[in-house]
């Protein structure tokens, strides 16, 4: 049973018909884990923590920077001058309002090797993440668990989510059976919008909520995706798995077996190298991206990118050296934000 004091903080939420006493039981019973604290994530994690959801694991591998503050609204400017780690300092806010949740943040790159540990205790699993490699690894791992996941993400003006319920609805490689190729948007080299991010978490988490509390058929069957600045919007049917599916029909999970994944080697002293499979990439167009962001010159052949205390070669190919560093998680997390995955 709810106590007092709960059933007080709750009252608004289980006073709607949807929720009530029950469903916020089982939102106290239930445990979620989301992968990445960014814009999108923070917003998730702090929304689910405010209505109730008993354990919370935050997976992320980087810190909270001055840049975060205007989209990453767990965080303040203590977190950023500390280089404070996003799982951590998200776990530092929860606490402060509201106390009786149990947050277990793991400062980690989500990886085939770890994947198992870090999120098998969790029955609905969360996405939070800025690049596809890291959404095809957490489909797999659904997919061969059937375990219910939410797919979001958000640059620009533009946000998009998806409910996947393996067996039952379409997976994220059922829809998008290939990673994009090429260059990606990211919100380094595209921007974003705090109300981009805060509506795609705000429907994201509202799935979360009717999933927890047993109100399935309340569930969206669709991708959805709306650009706050234009107005467009769209929904694609994803009530069924797609026939051939190399996940849901083939039970073929290649980015658990790390194929998705790009090669990274320690590349002479205090660098490291990204090889990439088959990425091409227009350094012009890159640079032109990257400008706003620091030192930039390029030709034909390389580019370069120095972002204070790092150096960025990228190749037409997609290889990049990263220097100014020997941790493969901060060369990945660098790639991911200058380059997109």
């Amino acid at each position: 049973m709810i106590s007092l004091e709960l059933e007080e903080r709750y009252s608004r939420q289980i006073l709607f018909g949807g929720i009530g006493r029950e469903g916020q039981q089982k939102l106290k019973s239930a445990s979620v884990a989301v992968v990445g604290c960014g814009a999108t994530g923070s917003a998730l994690v702090s929304l689910l923590a405010r209505a109730g959801v008993g354990r919370l694991r935050i997976v992320d591998r980087d810190y909270v920077e001055a840049s975060n503050l205007q989209r990453q609204s767990l965080f303040d400017e203590r977190d950023a001058s500390e280089s404070m780690p996003k799982a951590m300092a998200a776990a530092r806010k929860i606490s402060a309002f509201n106390s009786e949740i149990v947050i277990e943040p793991r400062v980690a790159d989500l990886t085939p090797g770890n994947i198992d540990t870090l999120l098998e205790a969790a029955p609905l699993i969360l996405d939070g993440t800025d690049n596809f490699e890291t959404r095809y690894l957490i489909n797999d791992f659904a997919v061969q668990k059937s375990r219910t996941w939410i797919y979001t993400a958000a640059v620009g003006s533009y946000g998009l989510t998806m409910n996947i319920v393996p067996g039952q609805t379409a997976c994220l490689a059922c829809l998008f059976p290939d990673p994009p190729q090429g260059m990606v948007e990211t919100c380094e080299n595209a921007g974003i919008l705090n109300s981009a991010a805060h509506w795609v978490a705000s429907i994201a988490a509202t799935e979360a909520i009717k999933i927890l509390v047993g109100a399935r058929q309340q569930l969206r069957p669709s991708l959805l995706s709306l650009d706050v600045w234009s107005n467009q919007r769209a929904e694609v049917r994803a009530d069924q798995p797609r026939p051939g599916c190399r996940a849901c029909d083939r039970r073929e999970f290649p980015h658990l077996a790390g194929e998705g994944r790009p090669q990274i080697t320690l590349c002479g002293r205090n660098s490291v190298q990204i090889h990439e499979r088959h990425r091409p990439v227009d350094l012009g167009r890159l640079s032109e991206l990257l400008q706003p962001h620091g030192r930039v010159r390029h030709n034909d052949f390389v580019l370069k990118f120095w972002r204070e205390p790092y150096e960025l070669t990228v190749f037409p190919d997609g290889r990049a050296i990263i220097k100014g560093t020997t941790d493969t998680a901060v060369a990945r997390s660098l790639y991911a934000r200058y380059i997109g995955h």
